[in-house]
């Protein structure tokens, strides 16, 4: 290992709470949690060795400032160290961990900016104990409608306010988190990839356009249950078969809309329930689950209302009703393409071949990016796995990314920025 590499293999270690990294039962530190209080000790104790003042804000973001004029605009770096139930090392880890290596990479280079920087280490992006993601950003950005979640529950029946004053804050003063606009001059996120797009261009990191927000549909099909042993097959009214065809409809349509658009769409029938669910009663009663997503607003809408005219046309061909409820339409968010082509030049000073590309996924940058002009990197992990104990990126190639953000700090903080 070089300097570098030792750096971050050392630190990402610290971070995880570990001493080495466990690929067979993964991590878990849930929001607001000790175990994510103990991931942002871990955090401030390395940003205070690299000389950087540390700051709490009342929704637990931290942010770690290498302060050089209190007049100058603040560059922001950034991401989270709360993970899934059982997950891997490096999702929001990796682009904490190359934000700090950025800044140590440039004080060894004897590099002084003139604009201020910023590592934020967010809370609670993950929505695996709620159901609620990136509270941190959201709060941060003034996104946070704290009387929407107040009572939002976790599995053992604590709710996030519950949550959030046993973390050491006041949910009182949540709001109070907000930035202004001016108080920011940017944001950047580096996070691990979670699909194989990279690898499989032959590239070694990912540029990102934008963030594929999600429409979620939840379609119910009511029938009505019965006995499986009696009832005639001609007398039945079975949600389950009727509703079964959908399936493979959101597959196929998906599909087809693909061919005629460059921008990519992904649809996923990922939730169902069917009621009672009992080996001898007929199903009276399923739900699906339907997440859509694609860069393209259009696109997604196009896809949500054929669902919609095939649900209608089960409703009319079978004897269930079906009702489909839009549970979620969020706009996609598009980046900063002023920071897309600083952060293109950056890749070809350094020879890292990139990827210009999408996230399906959601991350603390698309609340970001709201208030303030914002771009997101990506590296690439092994086999595409996330939220998964096997999760893995090379130090290699959290080399290059600290490298690409160090550069990119250089450019927008230093003598001619």
């Amino acid at each position: 290992m070089n300097n570098l590499t030792s750096w971050l293999h050392e630190h990402l270690l610290k971070l995880n709470l570990t001493e080495e990294m466990d690929y067979e039962n993964g991590f878990t530190r849930l929001s607001y949690t000790d175990e994510e209080k103990q991931a942002h000790k871990a955090f401030q104790h390395i940003a205070e060795n690299l000389q950087l003042e540390v700051q709490t804000d009342q929704a637990g973001n931290l942010w770690a400032t290498w302060n050089v004029d209190k007049g100058a605009p603040t560059v922001a770096v950034g991401s989270h160290v709360d993970t899934v139930s059982s997950g891997g090392g490096y999702d929001g880890v990796a682009g904490v961990l190359t934000g700090l290596a950025a800044i140590k990479l440039l004080k060894d280079q004897n590099f002084t900016p003139e604009k201020n920087i910023t590592i934020i280490c967010f809370a609670s992006e993950e929505s695996a104990r709620f159901g609620v993601s990136t509270i941190g950003s959201k709060a941060i950005s003034g996104l946070l409608d704290k009387e929407d979640v107040v009572d939002v529950e976790d599995a053992n029946g604590i709710t996030i306010k519950q949550s959030i004053e046993s973390f050491g804050l006041s949910w009182e003063t949540i709001q109070h988190a907000e930035r202004e606009k001016k108080d920011l001059e940017s944001f950047l996120e580096l996070h691990i990839e979670q699909g194989t797009q990279i690898e499989d261009n032959a590239a070694e990191i990912g540029i990102v356009r934008g963030v594929a927000c999600p429409i979620r549909l939840k379609v119910t099909a009511t029938g009505m249950a019965n006995h499986t042993g009696t009832t005639p097959m001609n007398r039945r009214s079975d949600a389950f078969a009727a509703v079964a065809p959908l399936i493979t409809f959101v597959e196929e349509q998906a599909n087809l809309l693909n061919e005629g658009d460059s921008l990519p769409l992904v649809a996923t029938v990922s939730t169902g329930h069917v009621s009672p669910n009992v080996m001898n009663v007929i199903p009276g009663e399923v739900e699906l689950g339907i997440d859509i997503r694609s860069v393209d607003d259009s696109l997604k809408k196009k896809l949500a209302e054929r669902i919609k005219d095939f649900c209608k046309e089960i409703e009319s061909n079978r004897s269930v009703n079906v009702d489909v409820q839009t549970l979620v339409d969020n706009d996609s968010v598009i980046l900063d393409k002023t920071i897309q082509k600083k952060l293109s030049a950056v890749t070809d000073s350094l020879t890292i071949k990139p990827l210009i590309m999408d996230s399906g996924a959601g991350h603390d940058v698309m609340n970001m990016a709201h208030k303030w002009p914002s771009g997101l990197i990506f590296i690439p992990c092994e086999n595409g796995i996330s939220h998964h104990p096997r999760e893995y990126a090379s130090l290699e190639d959290l080399a290059k990314g600290t490298k690409v953000i160090a550069e990119y700090l250089r450019v927008e903080t230093g003598e001619h920025a």
